[in-house]
C-alpha cells in the first residue's frame, strides 16, 4: 500500500500550487519605498526572526516603531549610510493565498535605468507619494516607465499620511493630481489607498484613522489583484541550443516566449521559412503533450531542417513582423551619451545582431510627456528611435507581446547593455516613398516576408547577370517549370531604374535575374544595398561557361548551394512539385 501522504508533503505541495505575483515598488526620492515593504514583510510575518534581530541592532532611530523597516530591503552599506536605495533589492515572501516576488527599486532620478530593470517582470507596480510633496516629477517618471512597460495594474500608495493628520483633502487632491497626469498614459488599472508605511496604517490591518476610506488594505489587494503578464497569444519559440547527444537525436532548446507549442503542431522556421510538424517536446521530466509560456523545453521536428541560434518556430497562420526596421521607445542607461548611426548589438529574444540608431524621433518630457526634438540621449533619458538592423529580426509590438516586443542594445567596445526598448511598431525609411517608375505613391504591403515564403515556396533572390541575356531567360524557365515565382528585368529597363525594381520584386517575395548589357558598378552595389547582401547573388560572367546551357547549370547549381532552391523541387518553404 502507498504512504499516506505527511504534512509536509501537503504543505509543499499547497505551496507549490500557490499564485505568485510579481511586484515592484518605485517613487520619488524619501517616499518611503524600503520602509513600506520592511512593513509589509514584517507585518504578514515574512521575516526571519534572525533577521529581525539583525535589523534591530543596526537600527539608529527606533522612536517611532519596533525597527527601522527600511533596513529589511537596504542591504548594501552604502545604501545604510546614506538613507537610500540604489541597487533593486528582490524580496520573496509569502501568505497563505499567495507567493511574492518584490523590487524594490531606487527613487533618485540617477538610478531610473534601475528602477526600468525591476519594473520589467512585474504584473503589478506600487507608485509612492509623499502625502506632503504631492506628485513630483519623479513619480511621474515611475509612472510613464510603468506604462511604457505595459505593466496592467499600478497602485498609487500615498504614504506618510500621518504626517498631514490623516486628510481626506489632501488625499483627494493627490489622486486628482495624479489621474490628470495619468490621463494619456494608457494605463489598464489604477488603484489608490492612504497608508503609512512607518505606523502601518492600511498596509496589512485596515487602519481607524481613515475612516473615511473605504478600500481594502494594501496586502488585501495584493492578495486579490488579478495576474496578468501580456505574453501574447500566439506561439513564439526562439531557439537557444540545438541539441544534438546522438546520431538519432536532434533537438531545439529554448523558452516558450509566447503562446502554447503542441505535439503534432505544424510549425514555420525563421527565417528559412521551412515548415514542419513537432515531432515531441522533451523535458528532463519526460515528454510534453504541449508546453506553453515560459515552460523551458527541447522541441523535435519531423523533419531535418538546419536551425540554428536565433531562429524561431511560429504557427505559418499567426507570424510575427520579420523587418531589419523597427521603432521603439529606449530608456537609455549609459553615461555615455546615444549617438546615431554608431554601430551597437541588438539582443533580441536569443538573438543578437548588428545594428544602427538611425533616427531620433525625439525625447520624452516626463513632467508633461511633450515631444522635444533632440540629436542625442544622456543618461536616464526616454526617447523614440528608428533602428535598422543587419539582419532580420522576428517581433511583436511590445504592447502586444512582451516576450518578442523587448530588447536591449549593447556597446559592442565595452559589452555593457546602454539602452532597454520596447518595440512599437515597425518603420521603414521606405515604407512610404515615390516610385521612380511612375510617381504612385505605394505602401509597404503588410504581409510578412515569412509568409511570402511560405506560398512561393522559396526564398526572394537578386540574382545579377551581366551580357548573358540568353542565359537569363533559361535560368527563368528552369525555375519557373519547378515552380517558383521568377522574372528577369533585362535591358529593355532603363539601367538605373533596376535596383529599384529589384527592390519591389523582392519584397513581393520574387526570384528576380537582373541582366545587363554591360556591367555597372553603381546601379550594382545599389542594388545589393536595397535587397540586403543575403538576398543578392552576384554572378562573374568570366566564372560561367561560353555554352548558354551549361552557365544555366553552374548558376542554378550556386542557388541550390546558397540555399535559395532545393534540388528536389521548388524552394526552402515549399513542398516540391
Amino acid at each position: 500500500m502507498a504512504a499516506a501522504p505527511s504534512a509536509i508533503d501537503e504543505f509543499l505541495e499547497q505551496e507549490q500550487n500557490k499564485e505568485l505575483l510579481r511586484f515592484t515598488t518605485a517613487g520619488s526620492v524619501d517616499d518611503g519605498k524600503s520602509t513600506l515593504i520592511g512593513r509589509l514583510l514584517y507585518d504578514s510575518k515574512g521575516v526571519y526572526e534572525d533577521q529581525i534581530a539583525s535589523v534591530k541592532k543596526a537600527s539608529v532611530n527606533r522612536s517611532a516603531g519596533p525597527i527601522d523597516f527600511s533596513l529589511l530591503t537596504d542591504g548594501l552599506k552604502a545604501e545604510r549610510e546614506q538613507g537610500i536605495t540604489i541597487d533593486v533589492a528582490y524580496r520573496y515572501f509569502t501568505t497563505p493565498k499567495r507567493k511574492f516576488i518584490i523590487a524594490d527599486t531606487p527613487g533618485h532620478e540617477q538610478y531610473t535605468r534601475n528602477m526600468a530593470t525591476g519594473a520589467s517582470t512585474a504584473q503589478l507596480a506600487i507608485v509612492l507619494v509623499d502625502a506632503r510633496k504631492g506628485v513630483l516629477p519623479q513619480s511621474r517618471r515611475h509612472a510613464f516607465i510603468a506604462s511604457l512597460l505595459a505593466i496592467p495594474q499600478v497602485v498609487v500608495a500615498v504614504n506618510k499620511m500621518d504626517l498631514v493628520d490623516y486628510s481626506e483633502e489632501v488625499f483627494n487632491r493627490i489622486c486628482g493630481d495624479f489621474r490628470e497626469f495619468a490621463r494619456d498614459l494608457h494605463l489598464s488599472n489604477v488603484y489608490f489607498i492612504p497608508i503609512s508605511a512607518l505606523e502601518g496604517d492600511n498596509v496589512v490591518t485596515q487602519s481607524a484613522r481613515t475612516p473615511w476610506y473605504h478600500g481594502g488594505t494594501l496586502l488585501h489587494l495584493l492578495e486579490t489583484a488579478p495576474i496578468e503578464m501580456n505574453y501574447g497569444e500566439d506561439m513564439r519559440f526562439p531557439v537557444q541550443y540545438v541539441v544534438r547527444p546522438t546520431l538519432d537525436f536532434r533537438g531545439y532548446a529554448g523558452q516558450v516566449a509566447s503562446g502554447t507549442i503542441r505535439q503534432g503542431d505544424r510549425v514555420m522556421v525563421l527565417p528559412s521559412g521551412r515548415t514542419s510538424k513537432v515531432k515531441s517536446i522533451v523535458t528532463f521530466d519526460g515528454d510534453l503533450d504541449e508546453a506553453s509560456v515560459p515552460q523551458s523545453v527541447t522541441v523535435c521536428l519531423e523533419d531535418e531542417i538546419d536551425i540554428s541560434r536565433g531562429d524561431m518556430l511560429v504557427r505559418p497562420s499567426r507570424m510575427p513582423h520579420v523587418s531589419r526596421r523597427f521603432e521603439a521607445t529606449i530608456v537609455w542607461m549609459a553615461t555615455q551619451a546615444m549617438e546615431l548611426d554608431r554601430p551597437y548589438l541588438v539582443k533580441h529574444t536569443s538573438k543578437q545582431v548588428r545594428a544602427n540608431i538611425t533616427q531620433l524621433r525625439h525625447r520624452v518630457n516626463i513632467n508633461d510627456l511633450s515631444k522635444i526634438e533632440a540629436n542625442k540621449l544622456e543618461l536616464n533619458e526616454i526617447g523614440v528611435v528608428s533602428i535598422e538592423t543587419h539582419q532580420p529580426l522576428f517581433f511583436d509590438a511590445y504592447r502586444k507581446n512582451r516576450g518578442t516586443g523587448a530588447f536591449i542594445i549593447i556597446d559592442p567596445v565595452s559589452n555593457l547593455t546602454v539602452a532597454a526598448g520596447m518595440i512599437s511598431e515597425r518603420v521603414d525609411r521606405e515604407d512610404r516613398r515615390t516610385s521612380m517608375l511612375s510617381g504612385v505613391e505605394f505602401e509597404r504591403s503588410r504581409l510578412t516576408a515569412a509568409e511570402r515564403w511560405e506560398r512561393a515556396g522559396h526564398q526572394p533572390v537578386t540574382i545579377w547577370l551581366t551580357a548573358r541575356t540568353e542565359v537569363a531567360y533559361l535560368l527563368e524557365r528552369e525555375l519557373f517549370d519547378r515552380g517558383c515565382m521568377v522574372h528577369v528585368l533585362a535591358d529593355d529597363v532603363e539601367s538605373h531604374l533596376l535596383p529599384e525594381l529589384a527592390k519591389m520584386s523582392s519584397a513581393a517575395g520574387l526570384i528576380t535575374i537582373c541582366t545587363i548589357s554591360s556591367d555597372s558598378e553603381g546601379e550594382r552595389e545599389r542594388a545589393r544595398e536595397l535587397v540586403g547582401f543575403e538576398q543578392f547573388v552576384d554572378i562573374d560572367p568570366q566564372s560561367l561557361s561560353s555554352k548558354d546551357a551549361d552557365a544555366k547549370d553552374q548558376i542554378t547549381r550556386i542557388l541550390e548551394t546558397r540555399g535559395f532552391v532545393r534540388p528536389d523541387g521548388r524552394g526552402l518553404g515549399g513542398d516540391g512539385i
